[in-house]
């Protein structure tokens, strides 16, 4: 791959071979251009993992760090973006064990980094904006937290980067490290589980007039 070539002619995904291309071969800013990239995406996903927001921005950039380490060990079999959520995910299950704490979903889960990014789960729960439906939203909301505070490390892990993320289930088998038969498992357990928890109560206000 020719590293002079400009990033504006180039993929996302090629663009970011490109990136780290120039930053192996010592291009500082390469990396940086990385950092800016995906850093609110990275932090964005360590938010659901843990409940502690004072953790969130040190386990980022633990991340980074790691990432940096071991970027001459990336050979572009999966995405990059794959490859940096599955050191995400290690390295806050690592500062969670070390601190002897357990992952748990964010207040923030519904809530996105930016505003025109919406995930199909919190789609599924938008509602016509008036205060009731509004308070209903609320509740639902409350009612998926309390079921994903329920899930296992896995499977909570597998949802969030398939709802949330809007990972491939092939991304998620990379990033989870795991067989893709796991990852389908898996997401179908999560929302299985929380299905269950919040059907009673949707099945409460679709009966209501509001």
């Amino acid at each position: 791959m020719n590293s002079d070539k400009p990033l504006s002619s180039v993929s996302s995904g090629d663009s970011d071979a490109l990136l780290v291309e120039r930053t192996v071969a010592g291009d500082q800013k390469a990396f940086e251009l990385l950092v800016i990239k995906y850093e609110r995406r990275i932090q964005r996903l360590i938010g659901r993992m843990v409940r502690d927001v004072d953790l969130v921005e040190d386990i980022a950039q633990e991340t980074f760090i790691r990432a940096y380490r071991a970027l001459a060990q990336f050979r572009g079999d999966a995405k990059f973006y794959t490859w940096l959520y599955r050191i995400a995910v290690n390295t806050a299950k690592k500062f969670l064990m070390d601190l002897k704490r357990n992952p748990t979903v964010s207040e923030n889960f519904f809530k996105s980094a930016d505003d025109d990014e919406t995930s199909p789960l919190e789609n599924e729960l938008t509602s016509p904006e008036t205060p009731e439906a509004v308070l209903a939203s609320k509740e639902i909301a409350e009612m998926v937290n309390s079921a994903m505070d329920a899930l296992s490390d896995e499977l909570r892990q597998a949802i969030t980067l398939r709802e949330i993320e809007g990972l491939t289930y092939e991304e998620i088998a990379d990033a989870m490290n795991c067989p893709i038969g796991t990852v389908r498992s898996r997401i179908f357990r999560a929302r299985e589980a929380i299905s269950l928890k919040i059907k009673p109560m949707l099945e409460n206000q679709s009966g209501k007039r509001w």
